[in-house]
């Protein structure tokens, strides 16, 4: 495993691993590199969690980081993706995680680039990282993904989050369902009612509206949002007594969700960020490891 680009290009065997190593971290295993790697984060969107969580893994697994700051960059000279990585390259880092806006902006990198290819997320299109981290929040709950309901809520056709999970527990044998506003499913089929999914479901993963990506104002003001869409106190007390709560954040409290609930007894979302180190440790190591 040479760079970790989409959920759809890993093997359910690649994606064990990782989340055996995100494990072995936790439990306060050492990492097994060859030698001290330099890695660079090329934030192009904003980033609290992702940007953090993966330079503490950066560190927490041996690699020197090197600062890279994208609106202090050459990128607003005009200078292309594939000049960027090539000069990081040229320079001595080893590996680079990027977020963009493009989607797939990465196979601009494929031929040419010799450094690992992290992605960050890219535009609408995917976010592994964060999928395994929930994978891995799930994989602690309930040791198992076969059979478990999983109901995505929210903006299904511009979320990266949504369509890595739906790739990657799909063929770990969950069931994924999606409940949002009829034209925000994209190419999945969905439910529009929460009496369709609520009280089966083993986890309810919530997503944030991307207003940044629509193109067209949407009807749904904050409070007719929650209310039709939101998980309510009221909606929460419906749940089964072992499901849990997942959100990718950040979360707009009292949209998706009510803000009592975000850090509830069944609440995984303050859990996912902690998590998301062990998970990133274990990406970084495996990448850097199968390019020694």
């Amino acid at each position: 495993m040479k760079n970790l680009l989409s959920m759809e290009h890993l093997s359910n065997e690649e994606i064990l691993h990782i989340l055996d190593r995100a494990k072995a971290f936790e439990n306060g295993e050492e990492p097994k590199t060859a030698r001290t790697y330099n890695v660079a984060n090329l934030f192009f969107e904003p980033s609290t969690r992702t940007k953090t969580s993966f330079e503490m893994a950066e560190r927490k697994v041996g690699c020197t980081v090197i600062p890279f700051d994208a609106g202090f960059s050459s990128a607003v000279k005009g200078e292309t993706m594939y000049d960027t990585v090539k000069t990081l390259e040229m320079i001595g880092i080893d590996a680079v995680v990027i977020r963009a806006e493009e989607d797939e902006y990465y196979n601009e990198l494929l031929e040419g680039i010799n450094v690992a290819v992290i992605n960050a997320g890219d535009g609408a299109g995917q976010h592994p990282s964060q999928c395994l981290l929930d994978l891995y929040t799930i994989k602690k709950e309930f040791g198992t993904f076969d059979g478990l309901n999983v109901t995505i809520v929210g903006d299904i056709s511009h979320s990266r989050v949504a369509k890595s999970n739906a790739t990657a527990l799909a063929k770990l044998g969950a069931n994924v369902r999606f409940l949002c506003p009829q034209d925000w499913a994209g190419d999945f089929e969905a439910y529009h009612s929460w009496d369709e999914v609520l009280e089966d479901s083993d986890v309810i993963m919530l997503l944030r509206i991307q207003h940044e990506r629509h193109t067209v104002s949407k009807s749904f003001s904050k409070e007719s949002y929650h209310e039709q869409y939101g998980l309510t106190p009221k909606r929460e007390k419906m749940m089964k007594s072992s499901a849990i709560i997942m959100h990718p954040a950040p979360v707009n409290r009292d949209v998706e969700i009510a803000d009592e609930l975000v850090e509830c007894e069944r609440s995984r979302i303050f859990q996912q960020v902690r998590n998301g180190v062990y998970t990133r440790m274990a990406i970084v190591e495996t990448i850097l490891k199968g390019r020694e």
